[in-house]
């Protein structure tokens, strides 16, 4: 040590330009690198915390063609009952809007995948290329949007119609897209 004088050369000096992390900019590798991380971190979660959800609390599964694996617990058939549509003259118009689905538990390793996938997940975001520069409140924040969107699009895939996204899920994860990119590209950051 030099008189007490740090032995790494390239540390910036307080108050330079070189310690300003605000000169990142975003190019087309940035945005198009950054974009697959908040996808691969939203795989990460949503299928880890999936996982869990499904060796814990059990699956929605439709109730036409249920088919489990020796590993796998079949609960009660559930109705989801909705109030009937009615037309002005009191007719019931949408009957259909009640579904059957089954409940299917899947064995405890699917927890402990869905564990060390969760933990695999958490190191994801710092891969972003402007973490320096945006920190770990605006990262999560935009990552956030994708994962809404993320959860209902592989909600959907995994568990078949019965979480089918509806119009206001659509809609809202839009939304929140949209505050996504607000967040990342505002200009002046």
């Amino acid at each position: 040590m030099n008189g007490g004088q740090s032995s790494i050369s390239n540390q910036p000096k307080p108050g330079s330009d070189e310690n300003d992390n605000s000169s990142f900019q975003w190019t087309t590798a940035a945005i198009v690198q950054s974009i697959a991380i908040f996808i691969l971190a939203g795989f990460a979660e949503i299928i880890g915390g999936w996982l869990v959800w499904a060796a814990v609390k059990g699956i929605r599964m439709d109730g036409s063609g249920v088919e489990t694996d020796e590993n796998s617990e079949t609960h009660d058939t559930v109705r989801n009952d909705t109030t009937p549509v009615l037309a002005p003259d009191n007719d019931v118009v949408d009957t259909e809007s009640a579904s059957e689905y089954s409940i299917i538990k899947k064995p405890w390793y699917f927890a402990l995948l869905g564990s060390m996938t969760l933990v695999a997940y958490g190191f994801i975001p710092c891969l972003q290329p402007s973490s320096a520069s945006d920190g770990f409140a605006r990262i999560y924040a935009a990552y956030g949007g994708f994962f809404i969107i993320m959860s209902f699009l592989l909600g959907w895939a995994l568990e078949g119609q019965s979480a089918k996204p509806d119009v206001g899920d659509f809609v809202g994860g839009v939304i929140c897209l949209i505050g996504v990119f607000v967040i990342m590209f505002w200009p002046g950051r």
